[in-house]
């Protein structure tokens, strides 16, 4: 899984973090820490969707599955187990 993470963690850096991950740990919380907004979220669930081939219903649009690269690496692991 460790690639699948390196793969979310260069996304959240180069499209919210403007290159700089100081401060950005594997369990930070998107949301709490303000580095992805509700559009932000979207564009991350087109990116795993497209990069993963996995489909996001709405009903797993809730932080335990997106909010961290953590919940996002486990997430992709159970969609796609």
């Amino acid at each position: 899984m460790s690639d699948v993470k390196n793969k979310i963690r260069t996304f959240i850096v180069e499209n919210y973090l403007f290159g700089d991950d100081e401060g950005l740990e594997e369990n930070t919380s998107f949301l709490d820490e303000g580095i992805v907004d509700s559009t932000g979220i979207l564009e991350l669930i087109e990116f795993i969707s497209e990069d993963f081939s996995i489909t996001v219903e709405d009903d797993e649009l809730i932080p335990e599955n997106l909010d961290s690269i953590n919940n996002v690496t486990a997430f992709i692991g159970r969609k796609t187990s």
